[in-house]
């Protein structure tokens, strides 16, 4: 049973109200199997959690880390701590146990929560590492591991009830660490009342159109900072969230189908490979409440997009964001046919362009993207990297590069660590990346920088073959690199193509250029052919 609502409950935006408006709206759909919550359910769930954690210790402000995979647990779990006014730390349950080990540490978790995903590797977490934890909870896990409880038992056991000290906490997430150690994101935390924020992705969700009668799909994992904030501010506007459990193709059309999806939220790669798994019958694939499919987390190849925009409609919007919140762009379906390749416009913080001297360059111009009048934020137990992160001006970057038109618009080239100097000229990866991904036989590729006594460095790229249709077309390698000499300068076609089986990328769908550049080291043997 809902506890009362309190007399100031209809101050700002949270599950509650709509649990008490509209108590059997679904809240949350796992695509795959239907299964559902209703917002009544979300709700009473979320309490017992919360006084769970309270009765645990878990005053406002403590820590939590939470290790499931998409199900439907995830985000009842996650808002009883936003409510409980904690910092919670998503951890990816595909992490080996030395990864999970230093992000549980380093966030100072004192509970830890892992789903059926995680739970082996949870499990084999040494304790005496972890000596902050004080309790383990495991969630839909039959045969528990000695030392863990059942969350589900234990928050029954509680009971229902209001929970009367709740206020917002606020997540603590751990970059994706693809070029190095994942870092959290620590933004300030105000224990404010509840239904006041942190409403993270609001003005996104504002911007397309997301209410109480929307239904957004969710493509990502739920622990991936765009995701999970994105669900978290459907849900404070009462919008029903789909998430599917693993992506596909297949899936991931069904789903659009199926549940009359009226927002969307993707990442490139996803939108080439529902490309090529679509090529033969996109026609048949209608999705007539679709108003809007938002994508971001990394570049899109503007050939990728424009098929999209074909086969979609113009409902197709770019994101261009960070987990630090430094600043935002966005860009609609129309403002892009005008600037093809762009992220749009600064709608959070303000874009400036500074060369490597710190100097604001001309329109046009290629340097370090900075952000102005961004959210406040620190790197947690990394003081030296917050400071790196700023100019004397107060401006804040993540080493992206790009530049600005001169109505504007940001372009993005690459990122500054991503970087190729080959024979004493920089090249960005990203060119070479979307002109290689619009060749028919290719479903996705990195193009990174290996050491070289000549030129210092020569371009490499390394590539993930398309599914085919059984018809053999030749030596995908050379094919590659007659194709980039027709579209690119002679001084960007790659020197050499790996083709490998499956590119390694994390589980948010971003490059993993590390582990690449390790299995190009590795040789035949990790799978390049």
């Amino acid at each position: 049973m809902l506890p009362p609502m309190p007399a100031d409950g209809n101050q700002g935006r949270h599950p509650g109200i709509h649990a008490r408006q509209a108590p059997d709206r679904p809240a949350v759909v796992m695509a795959g199997t239907a299964q559902t919550l209703t917002y009544a359910e979300f709700e009473a769930a979320s309490l017992r959690i919360a006084r769970l954690f309270r009765s645990r210790g878990l005053t406002a402000g403590k820590r939590v880390a939470i290790m499931l995979g998409n199900e439907a647990a995830f985000l009842p779990l996650v808002w009883a701590a936003q409510r409980a006014g904690l910092r919670y730390t998503p951890v990816s349950p595909e992490l080996t146990v030395g990864e999970a080990l230093h992000i549980i540490r380093d966030c100072r978790a004192e509970v830890l929560v892992a789903g059926a995903a995680a739970v082996t590797t949870a499990a084999a977490l040494p304790a005496e590492r972890l000596p902050a934890v004080r309790a383990r909870f495991a969630v839909g896990v039959a045969a528990l591991a000695p030392g863990w409880e059942d969350l589900d038992a234990e928050a029954c056991a509680i009971g229902d009830g209001p929970l009367d000290d709740e206020c917002e906490g606020d997540c603590l997430v751990y970059s994706s660490g693809t070029t190095g150690r994942p870092k959290g994101v620590k933004r300030p935390l105000t224990l404010a009342p509840l239904g006041t924020g942190p409403d993270g992705a609001g003005p996104f969700l504002d911007s397309v159109g997301v209410h109480s009668g929307s239904v957004l799909l969710v493509t990502a994992p739920l622990w991936h900072s765009a995701a999970l904030t994105w669900a978290l501010s459907a849900l404070r506007r009462g919008a029903t969230v789909v998430a599917i459990e693993r992506f596909s193709p297949a899936v991931a059309l069904h789903a659009l189908e199926r549940y009359g999806i009226t927002h969307s939220q993707w990442v490139p790669t996803m939108f080439a490979r529902l490309l090529k798994a679509a090529q033969s019958d996109r026609p048949r694939w209608r999705f007539p409440a679709h108003q809007a499919a938002v994508h971001g987390a990394g570049p899109c190849a503007v050939g990728v997009k424009r098929e999209m925009l074909v086969w979609w409609g113009p409902i197709v919007w770019e994101l261009y964001s960070c987990t630090e919140g430094i600043g935002a762009t966005l860009i609609g379906p129309d403002d892009w046919m005008a600037h093809p390749g762009s992220v749009g416009r600064a709608v959070l913080g303000r874009v400036v362009i500074r060369d490597d001297d710190g100097d604001e360059v001309p329109s046009g111009a290629v340097g370090n993207i900075w952000f102005a009048d961004g959210y406040p934020y620190a790197y947690e137990n990394d003081p030296a990297k917050t400071k790196a992160a700023r100019n004397p001006l107060g401006e804040t970057t993540v080493g992206d590069i790009g530049y600005v038109d001169a109505g504007g618009y940001l372009y993005l080239t690459g990122r500054k660590a991503h970087t190729v100097v080959s024979g004493g000229v920089n090249i960005y990866p990203r060119e070479i990346e979307d002109c290689i991904m619009s060749h028919r036989d290719v479903a996705d590729v990195a193009v990174l920088g290996l050491p070289d006594t000549d030129l210092g460095e020569r371009l490499v790229a390394v590539v993930e073959e398309a599914q085919g249709d059984g018809e053999v077309r030749g030596d995908l390698n050379a094919s590659v690199l007659a194709h980039c000499r027709d579209r690119l300068a002679r001084f960007k076609v790659p020197r050499e193509v790996l083709v490998v089986d499956r590119l390694p990328r994390d589980g948010a769908g971003k490059i993993a250029r590390a582990r690449i550049a390790a299995l190009m080291r590795a040789g035949p043997g990790a799978g390049v052919r």
